[in-house]
Parts: structure tokens; sequence; C-alpha cells
């Protein structure tokens, strides 16, 4: 530990003004998640539950997102890197299953920058795990103290602040799976004195990785019939076509076909297949690089500045199989050479992997400095300050192919179809394109707010906390001309850009009545420059019926704001498929019972839509917290949120069915239906996102918590996390219980120390869900580790595995968004052996 001296003192101050780190007034009250008021109690009227840094490391998660990814509260599970996927790199959490863009994630209260590859949610690996202090989530709505998107909660986490001396930290996770091998390391220094304080440190993460034929089920051939073959349809105009073996013909039967360790093969019927489970990677690789730093400085009796800075980069690679696509073979060219007649259209399923695999690769940075000042004058707490994020992405893909320019080499012989391999690199490279992807999400804030006692009240003084806010919010999410334009094959996007002004005035009031009774009250007033206004009011109490039992309630109305992709992405081109009797019938060779069944391709535009308003949500909750002994204690909360005006997205057939008055719900404003006014026929639908719908949602979350000792043995704790969901309807349909809506999670915590050596077991559950779509048993894994501070003056070797057993998730026949298992709620990593060192100074 560093001594206080001037020497100490002065390389502090000269580090705090290098890199402006960040730390704020310490104080005997704190600020509780959920309230801008600081209390002696941490155990409020909010059911908020604690995360420290002991519990993190317990854990044996490497990252923040992999931390809260398996706590009980993401009930339906959280998004996560995956090869292949437009938000490739993004980790997000989705508090109740209420989605990421309805969680809320602050760092020491403010809230973190939207990723600009989604635009709607904050991304968890750019808060690093070393910087971590402790975690807190708050199971309640709170958009009365922080604004929008907290209707499924708030999950803050709070960074280092009193850290003296200096750690270095490094580990390795080893799955038992081929890939997913992950490191990390970390160094974390602090200093402090009466004048001021500062902590700094960078980090480093990285899981390589996974692709599918590594996967115990990836031996399995994906049979692809997009590979290299020949397929008739007749020229009804309905977009589509039909194959079978009697008008299908293989290249393969000419033997061109048979190139097993490129991924071809001949199938069944004589049908040229492809394996894209040879090449495809189902996670991607992921590294986090992050350098952080925060100071505090005394500058009078009652006053200090602060500073923070970090900048997190987070790169991945993903890889998908090669492009495959339908390309319309013109008769009068190769159609001809291949000496093919007849009045029906003709296809070549083609994949064209000899110009390789499609490799996207991105880049995303982000940049947070915050400078500010806390103090006391006139009677009040006052704190203002200014804060600047920055985030920008870079995604690269290689290996596409342009759809006009592929489609003409075919046609003039250029592209040898007959076998693809032997193309020369000239041409491969004449029809493949690099795309390009640029992201920004840059906001500039500026606050200030007072907190102070206002009277006194039979349980001490009433406190009073008033805040303003401005933010400057600008998003851009560019895709490059051709991808846009839709001539990209396996690739596509439309660009995106807008901006906004947000500004807010929070109130909020902490009355003790008695010394055993507390309510507190909120509101929060937001304008946006887009779209509108929103208030928020909240009332929460606790009453302590006993010195060891008390109970609480909350509740409140909360919103979510539209986002800015929601409303200002371009129109993009979509090719939707429906049913519609009108269309059937003006196309003609239908009969009526055919046509109440029959598909039809046709062309669509999908927009943002400018007239959108905010989700509003109710919410209440009643909790007990007991503590039946000093060393057990019984925390029980129920929960209930009501959403309506959801933003909710209007595709091409529920258009058709509002339009042909299947539906009661008429069509929303800025979306359409084009028809012929003579023959009914659909020239154009345009759908797209609209306020309505109602989402309910209630449950009950228990936790028990037990600390014991036993003789000479050492000390023991144990404490039972478990949520129940009862309720989950969307529109009135049930959906609780249902696939990768399972109504229960659970986590069961065991931990021992004696001395030097410390070990924990911890026990997981998801419980069962199952519908059409699949089935997925009653699921517990288990993760062990042993911890030793060693001999060795500040050295601390932890060794430990997650999911000991190595079991995996159960497979689903129908896939579950590209996948063969629940990939939110589940991974199939299979044991995951990990060694961890620590040294302090």
């Amino acid at each position: 530990m560093f001594k206080r001296s001037k020497v100490s003192m002065g390389v502090m101050l000269a580090l705090s003004t290098v890199v402006g780190g960040a730390a704020y007034a310490q104080s005997q009250t704190v600020e509780i998640t959920g309230s801008r008021i600081k209390r002696a109690d941490i155990e409020g009227s909010q059911p908020v539950t604690t995360y420290t840094r002991a519990d993190l490391e317990a854990s044996g998660s490497v990252t923040v997102a992999e931390f809260i990814r398996n706590t009980t509260f993401t009930s339906s599970g959280s998004f996560r890197p995956q090869s292949g996927s437009t938000a490739q790199s993004f980790s997000g959490v989705s508090l109740r299953g209420l989605g990421s863009e309805r969680t809320l994630v602050l760092v020491d209260g403010r809230r973190v920058a939207k990723a600009p590859n989604v635009g709607d949610s904050a991304d968890m690996n750019s808060i690093p795990m070393a910087a971590v202090e402790k975690i807190e989530i708050l199971t309640d709505g709170a958009s009365a103290i922080y604004g929008s998107d907290a209707i499924g909660g708030v999950v803050n986490v709070i960074l280092r602040k009193d850290f003296e001396g200096l750690v270095l930290n490094y580990g390795e996770t080893k799955p038992s799976i081929t890939g997913g091998d992950r490191t990390e390391a970390s160094v974390i220094g602090g200093m402090a004195s009466d004048k001021g304080r500062i902590v700094f440190g960078a980090s480093k993460t990285s899981r390589d990785i996974i692709f599918v034929r590594d996967y115990p089920w990836g031996a399995a051939v994906g049979a692809s019939s997009f590979s290299n073959g020949f397929y008739k349809g007749v020229a009804d105009g309905k977009g589509g076509y039909a194959f079978s073996p009697s008008n299908g013909t293989s290249l393969g039967a000419a033997g061109t076909c048979d190139f097993p360790d490129k991924g071809f093969y001949i199938g069944a019927g004589s049908r040229c297949r492809y394996d894209f489970n040879l090449v495809a990677a189902d996670e991607a690789a992921l590294a986090t690089k992050s350098v952080f730093a925060r100071g505090e400085i005394k500058v009078g009796r009652d006053w200090s500045a602060y500073a923070n800075v970090s900048s997190t980069n987070n790169t991945s690679f993903g890889r998908y199989a090669p492009v495959p696509d339908s390309i319309v073979i013109d008769k009068a060219g190769a159609g001809n050479l291949l000496g093919f007649a007849g009045p029906e259209t003709l296809y070549l399923a083609h994949r064209f992997a000899a110009a390789g695999n499609r490799d996207t690769s991105t880049d995303a940075t982000l940049v947070d400095l915050t400078v500010g000042a806390q103090g006391s004058v006139l009677g009040f707490d006052v704190d203002f300050g200014a804060r600047r994020t920055t985030s920008k992405f870079v995604e690269t893909g290689r290996g596409f192919i342009v759809k006009g320019l592929a489609t003409a080499a075919i046609n003039n012989g250029t592209y040898n179809i007959a076998d693809p391999f032997a193309n020369s690199d000239t041409v491969l490279k004449s029809i493949t394109t690099t795309t390009g992807r640029d992201g920004l999400w840059a906001q500039t804030d500026f606050y200030a707010n007072a907190q102070t006692s206002l009277f006194k009240l039979g349980g001490g003084d009433a406190r009073l906390y008033v805040g303003l806010e401005t933010s400057k919010q600008t998003y851009k999410d560019i895709y490059d001309s051709l991808s846009e334009a839709g001539e990209v094959l396996g690739s596509s996007g439309s660009s995106a850009s807008g901006s906004r002004s947000v500004d807010a005035l929070t109130a909020e009031m902490f009355m003790p009545i008695t010394r055993n009774l507390e309510a507190t009250v909120a509101a929060r007033y937001e304008k946006y420059s887009d779209y509108g206004s929103d208030f928020s009011p909240k009332a929460s109490m606790k009453w302590k019926v006993m010195p060891n039992l008390s109970l609480r309630a909350s509740a409140g109305r909360g919103f979510r704001a539209p986002s800015l992709p929601s409303l200002y992405t371009k129109p993009s081109f979509s090719a939707d498929t429906i049913v519609d009797p009108r269309h059937c019938a003006a196309d003609g060779g239908f009969t009526v019972a055919e046509c109440l069944s029959e598909e039809f391709q046709i062309n669509g535009l999908r927009i943002s839509n400018p007239n959108l308003k905010s989700e509003k949500s109710k919410q209440f909750s009643l909790g007990a917290i007991w503590d039946v002994t000093p060393a057990f204690s019984v925390k029980v909360d129920y929960w209930s949120t009501t959403i309506t005006n959801t933003l909710s997205f209007v595709d091409a057939q529920e258009i058709v069915d509002r339009d042909n008055g299947d539906s009661p719900l008429p069509i929303p404003a800025a979306l359409s239906i084009t028809r012929d006014p003579a023959t009914g026929a659909i020239v154009q639908i345009v759908s797209g996102l609209s306020n309505e719908g109602t989402l309910k949602a209630a449950g009950v979350d228990l936790s028990v918590l037990f600390r014991h000792s036993v003789g000479g043995w050492g000390k023991f704790e144990h404490e039972l996390t478990w949520s129940e969901r009862t309720k989950w309807t969307e529109n009135g349909i049930n959906q609780n219980g249902e696939f990768g809506e399972p109504k229960s999670r659970a986590t069961l915590t065991n931990g021992w120390s004696m001395g030097a050596l410390s070990a924990n077991w911890n026990l997981n559950y998801i419980g069962r869900n199952e519908d059409v779509r699949g089935s997925a048993g009653g699921y517990v894994t288990h993760d062990v580790q042993l911890a030793w501070a060693t001999p060795v003056k500040g050295l601390k070797l932890t060794v430990g595995a997650v999911n000991i057993t190595g079991k995996l998730p159960q497979l689903v026949g129908s896939p579950y968004d590209q996948k063969p298992f629940n990939y939110y709620l589940y991974d199939a990593y299979g044991k995951q052996y990990y060694l961890k060192g620590e040294m302090k100074f």
C-alpha cells in the first residue's frame, strides 16, 4: 500500500491531470439505485439486489454481460455475440424478459450510451469487469427517477472508488469443446489522502470463435439445396419457384458437384447439396480492451472537483457460410447453351463457395468523459457537471457477391458453373465486393442537482431532491451503397441517421413519517425534440412492523421513448410472402378453396415511422424483508407490469388481414396497402412499427440467506434466489412457459472460507419451456471454485469450473433464431475450466 505522503499526493495529482480520473465524494450516507436521495438504510422501499465484487469473482464470469445474463432476473435470457448477426459484437441485458430496449443500464447512476449497431440498447461489453465494485439491480420500473427505458428495471454498475495499492490479475478459461477459449488480464491502481483520491486501470478480455462443426451435434450435415442445381419454376408472377426430383437437374449428375472437402456432395434424389455446417461459425470471436481512470480532489472545505475518463475498444470476427442465392438463367444465354427450352423460368440455386466464406469484422470504441463538482451551499448539497460520450462502430464484410455482376457472369459464360472452383481469381473478384458499415452514437449531457432537508418528521428530516438535465443525442448507422440498394447477396441493410435533444426535470421527496414508517414520492418530466413529452410519477413506502420485519410497496408509471432508428431509418425493399384471397383471385388459375392458403410473394417496403409515440407502463410491487435471526434472512417481492401502446412491428400479412377485415384493428398511420383498382391485386405493402398492443407480466422474487459457522470447520454462506413469472401475455395471448419464456429461474450459491482457503459451489436452474417450436426441460448446471491466499504475500490463486458436469442445451427440431437451441438462455461451451491469479502490492 502506498504511503500518504507529499510524494504520493503529487503522483496522484499528476495522474489525475493526465487521465482525468473520476470519483465522487464520500459520505456516511449512500445513494441506492432507484433513488437520488442519500440515506443510511441500504434496504429501502424498492426491490434492489446487490452483487458485490466477491459475488462477481465467485461466479467464474469474465465479463459483466456474462454475469448479469446468468442472474435470475433475466428470465428469458439476453442477446449475446453471435457470428453473422447485424449485432455480431453486441451483448444486451433484458430484465424480466421485457427486452434490452426496456432495461436501463447505468454506470454510477448515469446512463450508458446506446450501441450504434443496434441503436436502442446499451452494450454490456463496454463496461470492463475489472473496474466494477458492485452491481445493483432494481427490479421495478424507475422512469420517475431515470426517465425512458427503465420499464423492465435498472442495472446500475458501481465502479471502484476507494481503492489503494496495485493489483494485477490474469486468468484463462478452457471449454471442453473446441473453441471459445477465454483470457482475461487487468491492472488496477489507486491512491488516496485527505486531499483527494484516484483509481486507474486497464483490462483486456477475449474469447475465441466457435464453429458449428465443433459442437457435439455439428457433425450432422447441413443439407442446403442452395448448392449447384437447376430448378424450373412456372412463370406465374408469384416470384417463387417449385422444384422436385422430377423437374430438377443437378450439375452433380455430371460429376461436378462431388467436392466433399469443400462442402458439396450429392444427396437424396441425386441432388447437389451443400454442408453449411462445415464452415459456419456460431459464436463470434470477441476481444475487449479498456483503460479507465477516476479522480477527485478537494478544492475547498465543502467542495470537491471530480472527473472520469474511460475508453473501451471492442472487436469481433464472425464467419458465415458462402453466399447462397437463386440466379435466373437467361434462356438466350446460358439457358440456350444448356439446351433448355420451355415456358418455365429456369433457376440456378447456387452456393458461391469458390469466392470464399462471408467474413465479418467489427471494431467499436466507446469514449466517456465526465467532469463535475459537488459541495454544499446555503444548506443544499449540490452536484453539477458535463459529460461527453462517443461510440463509434465500423463493420467490414468480405466474400459477398454483387447479384447483377454474378448474374451477368453466369449467363454470358464468364463464370464457370459446371466447375466453380476452376474459376480464376480475376473472375471471382469481378463479382465480389467488400461491404462496409459505419455507426455513431454521440451524446452530450449537462446536469445539475441539489438536495436539502426541509422539515423534521417523527423519523427524522424530510429531504428534497431536484435535478435538471439536458442531453443532445446523435445517431448514425450507414451502410455501403450496394448493400443499401439490395444489390449484395447475403447482406442488406438500411441506413439511418437522426438526432434529438432531451430536457428533463426530476423531483424526489423522502419523508420518514415515523421511526418505523417512511414514504418517498418522485416524478420526472422529459421533453423530446422529435416526438413529444412524458411525465412519470411514482410513490413507495416502507413500514418496519417489527425491528426485524419490514413491509414495502411501490406504484408508478413509466415510458419508453421511440428509438432514433425506429424514427429515422431509410425505407428498404422487402420481398414479403402473404396469403390473400383477393390477390389470388386476381392472379387466376386457383380455386376459391386454394386461395385461402396459397402463398404469394409481393413487393414490400419497410419504413421507420415518424408518427410513433412512447410506450406507457403501469407498475406496482409489494414486498417483505424478514431478518429471522442475525444469520438467517428472507426477502420476497411481488411485481406487476402492464405496458400499453407497445412499439410493435406490423408485418405485411397483418396489414392484408386488416385490409380484408379479418382483423378488427385499423391499418396504422404511415403504413399502407396499395391494390390495383381494377383487379384487387396487391401492388405494394408498406410495413413498419406502430404503437399498439398490450403486454402484461407479473411474478415473484424470493431470496433466502443463511450464514453460519461449524466449529473449527470455517464459515459458511448459502443464498437461494428464485424468480417465478406468474403472468406473461401479449394482446391477451398467454406466453408464460412457452419456448424461450420459462416461468422459473433460480440460483443457489454456497460459500465456505477458513483461513487462507475459500470455496464456492453454485447451482443454476432454468425452468421448463415448450411450445410448437420445441421443448426444453428443467436445466441445472453446477459451478465450483477453490481459492487460496498463498504464503507469498499478496498472491491469490483460484481454480474452478463453470458447468462442471458439462451439461449441454436441449436441441429443438425447429431452429430458434437460426440456432438448434435457445442461444439467449443457454450456452453450449460444455465444461469451462479456469485458472486465475491475483497479485496485490
